[in-house]
């Protein structure tokens, strides 16, 4: 997998078998899919008596701060890993899409997916079910991390005081309306997965929705300085005004391979016409980022291309993974002309799982993965380049002061 840099993984302690739910909603069954013997059961039983009895394995808490005790009980000395993030606006399906990714039956009687879903109650009343990041690692080492969602009208009603101030402190010594708030803590978020996972999953919804593609491009534009979770300059490196300028060491400037997801479209949307013109767009928008890498490089493993089993002929070298989930279907009285949402779905997990993402510059365990994590979430945070962008939006008068 890709949490490994050149050398071979060391021999890990015996590993977790299974995170399936939240703690408090795990029941007396057994922590591995499919069953077991008696030596499982012993195992998930040892397992739960040393993890946390918390609600939620929430990473990043509501007043933004990164918290690491209730994740790291199920981590291990392994380094070989994945890392894969999700970042959307509310409704597009992000929990959904890491629950397939996960392998989650939801056929199998009384057993919980590893993310909550919208319920129809849920949407009516326009919450959201995610806050800060919730992680999750299944049995195969795929660290998974659902995210609250970005743009959301629910997020900045509960941030808002009512003189338009925010209660959430979102830049270290900057008191900041409700609404750039929000806004930085979108940037912020993107930041943060672009450093510390291999694979960011991009979810938009709809064909014409582009504000996923500006967050990535501001994202690349600011993430300049932040280090992956292998580098050894974590321990040292600061910003400041002597050395917010110098380059990272060669190598350092690392960032996660993105997969950009079109959720909820119609049949006519889904067309291979419109597929290679989107495709054409995309590799525009984000040519000359640090989120393009050539064919070759990025080649999946078994040779296959991405994307809704449609080629996009094009001379150039761009490679960017893009794929359409149509519409789930109610009922099977209308057939989709050209996928399924089951279909699109297995085909976005098999580019995941079989994709050859990024590594980080150096071997680093699950453990020393999420240590340092923190670490960078205070460099995202105390960023000179984040802090500057925000004050410039501030003092062109978009957001109240």
């Amino acid at each position: 997998m890709a949490g490994t840099s050149g050398s071979a993984s060391s021999n890990p302690s015996p590993a977790p078998k299974i995170l399936l739910a939240k703690p408090g909603l795990i029941s007396t069954g057994k922590f591995n899919r499919g069953g077991g013997n008696g030596g499982a059961d012993e195992d998930s039983t040892a397992l739960r008596s040393r993890l946390p009895s918390v609600g939620s394995l929430n990473l990043l808490s509501e007043s933004w701060d990164f918290q690491i005790d209730r994740f790291l009980p199920f981590l291990t000395d392994n380094t070989d890993f994945t890392v894969v993030g999700v970042i959307g606006p509310p409704g597009v399906g992000k929990s959904t899409i890491l629950n397939e990714i996960y392998c989650y039956d939801s056929s199998s009687p009384g057993m919980l997916p590893p993310f909550g879903v919208q319920s129809e109650e849920t949407r009516s009343t326009a919450k959201h079910l995610t806050v800060g990041i919730e992680p999750r690692i299944s049995s195969e080492r795929i660290i998974l991390l659902d995210t609250q969602p970005v743009y959301s009208p629910s997020v900045l009603a509960e941030m808002i005081r009512p003189d338009g101030s925010s209660t959430v402190s979102v830049i270290s010594g900057e008191s900041l309306s409700a609404e750039l708030a929000h806004e930085m803590m979108t940037i912020q978020l993107g930041v943060l997965l672009a450093s510390i996972c291999h694979i960011v999953i991009v979810a938009s919804e709809g064909v014409h929705d582009s504000s996923m593609w500006r967050l990535m491009s501001t994202v690349d534009l600011l993430k300049h300085g932040i280090p992956d979770p292998s580098s050894v300059t974590l321990s040292t490196v600061s910003f400041d005004k002597e050395n917010i300028n110098k380059p990272l060491e060669s190598g350092d400037e690392y960032v996660a391979s993105p997969i950009f997801v079109h959720t909820r479209l119609r049949d006519r949307d889904i067309t291979p016409c419109n597929f290679v013109q989107m495709k054409k767009v995309l590799s525009r928008c984000f040519r000359g980022t640090s989120f393009v890498r050539s064919k070759g490089q990025d080649a999946t493993k078994d040779g296959r291309s991405s994307g809704m089993a449609f080629e996009a002929s094009s001379n150039s070298d761009i490679d960017l993974k893009l794929f359409l989930i149509p519409s789930e279907g109610k009922d099977d009285s209308s057939k989709p002309q050209y996928e399924s949402y089951v279909s699109a779905l297995w085909k976005l997990r098999d580019q995941v799982l079989s994709m050859n993402a990024p590594s980080f510059t150096r071997t680093v365990s699950e453990r020393d993965w999420l240590k340092n994590s923190a670490k960078i979430w205070e460099l995202v945070k105390n960023s000179p380049i984040i802090s500057e962008y925000c004050r410039t939006l501030q003092s062109a008068g978009l957001y109240r002061k």
